[in-house]
């Protein structure tokens, strides 16, 4: 008897995605920064689902990418992919995974590899040769799930004002990898 294999799968997000990118980000930020955020400073779902949906159908810029994690047809992650932004980087060769959020109930049944796989496709076929993310200096999870994939920590290290006010700060660190040929 064969079992049956889940519908999963990773796009380019459509602007229709918009709503389910939102909750799904505002879920994610309440788990990871909740803690550290004051009393509504989590982004109303919303207006960020506005936002999602007018930067997807319009990006900043012709290689910013939101891809899309699915399972059946049910937005479980998402990532963004854009040229590098540091200033030691060079934008025309290095890429970023800007984010990569996998829904907290969906996460260990292989979406942030597909995601991450996909990324890497996506910044290859935009000719970046290198990419480099941010990841929380503590979140020794996503560190590992970077590292076990080929990405190495390196010497950059950053201090993200979440409020703005600079009385939330995370610390940061740079990992990166070389894409191949």
């Amino acid at each position: 008897m064969s079992r049956p294999e889940a519908d999963v799968s990773v796009r380019v997000a459509w602007a229709d995605d918009a709503a389910a990118i939102a909750a799904l980000q505002v879920r994610a930020w309440a788990e990871q920064y909740g803690e550290l955020l004051p009393a509504g400073a989590l982004p109303d779902e919303e207006q960020a689902a506005a936002r999602w949906h007018a930067s997807l159908q319009r990006p900043p810029d012709a290689r910013v990418r939101v891809l899309v994690a699915l399972e059946r047809a049910r937005v479980v992650g998402y990532a963004i992919t854009a040229p590098a932004t540091d200033p030691d980087r060079d934008p025309v060769s290095d890429g970023e995974v800007l984010d990569l959020t996998v829904a907290p109930a969906e996460r260990g049944r292989g979406h942030g590899s597909r995601l991450l796989q996909a990324c890497a496709d996506t910044l290859v076929a935009d000719r970046f040769s290198r990419a480099v993310t941010w990841a929380i200096a503590g979140d020794d999870a996503l560190r590992a799930f970077l590292t076990s994939a080929g990405w190495e920590v390196d010497s950059a290290h950053r201090a993200l004002d979440l409020d703005g006010s600079g009385e939330v700060v995370v610390k940061q660190v740079r990992l990166h990898t070389d894409l191949g040929s």
